[in-house]
């Protein structure tokens, strides 16, 4: 048995208990075949992986706008179908239907100033200029949720920033996100298990 059904195997703490640690994983990114394997999508590549990982299925749910994958209520993965800048709506629709906290979320998403292969905890923080976040600050009314930055590299000299994140990934940039993508899993498992401390102790 994985850690993370180690962990979801349990019964679910109540809502309202502040020890009940982070129980909503949202990968960030865009529906549709256009932008699967851009830079932009690398939340929703993490939360497929440890849901390809635990043989857990999506499914669709139009009221929460977005796709979720789980085996037990105590954690829940999610991929937001309202593209990127309407994340908030879909992660807002989820945390009301299961009563949870700001602090009980945690957001992944792609970084441009982080280089591939760095990845990063955080507790808070802006949005840097990533729309996403912004929506899901808006929509939550606070900064104050947990997140996990996946660097995904500057954009160089003749690309904009647009071009850059819904492009896709080198042969070579990809070898090295599969072995990053490896590292922010244990990272989630010691952020659902051990707290987010710990996490940004042992993964930043």
């Amino acid at each position: 048995m994985s850690l993370l059904n180690r962990i979801f195997s349990s019964d679910p703490p109540a809502p309202d208990d502040p020890s009940s640690g982070i129980r909503l994983i949202v990968g960030l990114g865009n529906p549709g075949l256009e932008y699967e394997g851009t830079r932009h999508n690398i939340g929703f590549a993490l939360v497929d992986q440890i849901a390809k990982k635990e043989g857990w299925k999506w499914s669709r749910e139009r009221k929460l706008r977005a796709k979720i994958a789980s085996d037990s209520p105590r954690t829940i993965l999610a991929k937001p179908l309202t593209y990127m800048n309407l994340s908030g709506n879909a992660v807002s629709r989820i945390a009301r239907l299961h009563k949870l906290k700001p602090e009980q979320i945690l957001i992944v998403y792609d970084d441009v100033d982080l280089p591939i292969g760095k990845i990063r905890f955080r507790a808070t923080g802006s949005a840097g200029g990533h729309n996403g976040i912004k929506s899901i600050i808006e929509y939550l009314g606070t900064k104050d949720f947990p997140r996990l930055k996946i660097g995904i590299g500057s954009a160089n000299e003749t690309a904009g920033m647009v071009d850059h994140v819904l492009g896709r990934f080198e042969e070579e940039e990809w070898k090295e996100l599969e072995k990053v993508l490896a590292i922010a899993e244990d990272g989630v498992n010691c952020a659902v298990s051990s707290g987010l401390d710990t996490a940004m102790n042992r993964f930043n």
